[in-house]
């Protein structure tokens, strides 16, 4: 009998905790009295959530959270701070965003002095020979503009005098363009002779002299003399300079609540480096990462690269990026009519339509997705003739337009049809409505400028995101574009067209992950998947359009473990 009521105690205490609940099983973390938008359609909203190896065991009211908790359970009390999933950025460049802490950053800077001065102090401190790197400037923001210009851009002159003694590459904000001082178009052997190569423009004054810009494939011309002088050092100091970048872009993903991140485009180089990290579980973001390289090595090999969910799902590659057009801001989108500022030009298509073909039969072949860079609404159409010529009616293979961004009317319905996602970034929309107009003409930019009302209503999944380095990776600025599609100065761009605030919620998530095959790991919180949580200062369904920009990252989750959490 004493022995009977021994084994009913023991009994007992395994199934009873903390108060006499009964634990149904034993959580690493639970949250506590949140506002959680769960996202799913079965359990929309909750206010606790119990998480087990990394994994979401529950999601509800805090009472039954509480049978999840034993005195080894973490519990995080929220105090009615808003919940989600992780945010998915689902487009932008993980070793550009880590690079581009590095260099200078020329988002900020108001007008071209501006630029010069920066380049100026760097050298200070640099060697003699040493590449200055910088980022973010745009020809279109400047104030005021340029005395001396060409199609808007300032002439090199100045800058040279800044920097006499070091080579310096500054890229646009798109980075289809960059700008080069006269040691480095002196390294680059350009003279007034030097033509310009296939899918790309140097830009000259009316002597036929560079005045320092390269847009699209010109950049090369460029690029490939500091790439010689980043490659003339060893192996290992290479590699070591990629890991210190891939640390920096994580660390700078997790402070703005960035769970996943679809890297728009490797080198099977830089993804041997990815994966080795991932291998050696030192990835705390999950990176979903597209191949970017030539038509020869994704030849040689595409078929050995293909990985799913490696370190702990932290790795996927499953992807290719091309490109078939260049941006607007340097004119390279490659345009059905010609530019209003510019008529004698449409563009430029940067990949012949041969070779996105032969590679999209090869991505057919072996099973990848392909993401093809798009902007203008000639680039868009030849993508969607190629993309269904090469599918042949197949619509689960969700291959996708990256950034989509202007449209023929004739086209939008062709994306639900054919099942492509439209990776779009709505910060591009407001950031870009400065110059859109002067660019296209208002009637073209109202009929397919950053549609994503006509999108969305025609059957389309949009996945969002900020194409970092070219955008602060932020997702918060980036929602509020998506649902105000208001300006720095207030102004609205077509704000007809502005997502609502649940559709760019699921946007930056559910959308993200069903972009990337990865819609029954994440994307919403529901028990099974992956807990990637991201806890924030204000209730971004409910909050007012200006307390939206004012919210703070509080705690960032990935696999259940805090990574991130505010001071």
């Amino acid at each position: 009998m004493k022995a009977a009521k021994l084994f009913l105690s023991i009994i007992s205490l395994m199934i009873f905790s903390c108060g006499g609940n009964e634990v149904k099983d034993e959580a690493d973390l639970v949250l506590l009295n949140g506002v959680v938008a769960a996202l799913d359609d079965e359990n929309p909203a909750a206010e606790a959530i119990a998480i087990k190896d990394g994994k979401i065991l529950f999601v509800g009211t805090g009472s039954e959270a509480e049978n999840y908790i034993t005195d080894e359970t973490e519990v995080i009390d929220l105090n009615g701070k808003f919940v989600m999933p992780g945010f998915i950025e689902s487009h932008a460049h993980f070793i550009g965003l880590g690079k581009s802490k590095q260099i200078l950053d020329l988002r900020q800077a108001k007008n071209w002095d501006e630029v010069i001065a920066m380049t100026a102090k760097a050298c200070e401190s640099a060697r003699p020979g040493e590449w200055i790197l910088g980022r973010g400037w745009h020809q279109e923001k400047f104030d005021p503009a340029p005395v001396q210009n060409v199609n808007g851009y300032p002439l090199h002159y100045e800058l040279s005098k800044a920097s006499p003694n070091n080579p310096v590459m500054l890229s646009h904000a798109s980075g289809h363009a960059v700008f080069a001082n006269a040691r480095a178009m002196q390294i680059a052997g350009i003279t007034k002779e030097t033509p310009n190569p296939s899918g790309g423009t140097i830009v000259r004054d009316p002597s036929g002299n560079a005045i320092g810009v390269f847009e699209e494939n010109a950049e090369n011309l460029i690029r490939k003399h500091y790439d010689s002088y980043f490659n003339s050092r060893s192996r290992e100091e290479i590699k070591a300079d990629y890991i210190k970048q891939m640390q920096i872009a994580a660390d700078e993903c997790l402070q703005k609540g960035i769970t996943t991140f679809h890297d728009a485009g490797e080198t099977f180089e830089i993804i041997d480096i990815m994966k080795a990290a991932a291998d050696s579980n030192k990835l705390a973001v999950r990176l979903y990462v597209m191949i970017d390289d030539s038509l020869q090595n994704i030849k040689a090999k595409l078929a050995a690269y293909k990985f799913t969910g490696l370190g702990d799902n932290h790795f996927t590659v499953r992807s290719i990026k091309k490109y078939i057009d260049g941006a607007l801001g340097s004119r390279g989108a490659w345009m059905l009519e010609p530019y209003s500022d510019l008529p004698e030009h449409t563009g430029s298509n940067v990949t012949p339509i041969n070779e996105l073909k032969e590679i999209y039969s090869l991505a057919l072949q072996n099973g990848f997705q392909v993401c093809t860079h798009a902007i203008g609404d000639r680039g868009n159409r030849e993508v969607l003739n190629l993309y269904e010529e090469i599918l042949s009616g197949k619509k689960n293979l969700r291959w996708r337009i990256e950034h989509a961004q202007h449209l023929s009317a004739k086209d939008i319905p062709r994306f639900a049809k054919l099942g492509i996602i439209a990776a779009m970034q709505g910060v591009h929309c407001t950031s870009d409505a400065l110059f859109v107009p002067e660019r296209i003409g208002n009637v073209r930019a109202e009929e397919g400028a950053y549609v994503w009302r006509k999108l969305i209503e025609s059957g389309a999944v949009i996945s969002n995101g900020t194409d970092s380095p070219v955008e602060d990776v932020d997702p918060i600025r980036c929602f509020y574009s998506s649902v105000t599609r208001k300006s720095a100065d207030g102004s609205s761009f077509y704000a007809d067209q502005k997502m609502t605030r649940i559709e760019a919620l699921k946007s930056y998530t559910i959308n993200g992950a069903f972009a990337a095959f990865e819609e029954n790991l994440k994307g919403t919180i529901a028990p099974g998947k992956l807990a990637d949580i991201v806890v924030l200062s204000n209730d971004l369904l409910n909050c007012s359009d200006e307390e939206i920009l004012n919210t703070k990252i509080l705690y960032t989750i990935v696999g259940g473990k805090v990574e991130y959490k505010s001071n």
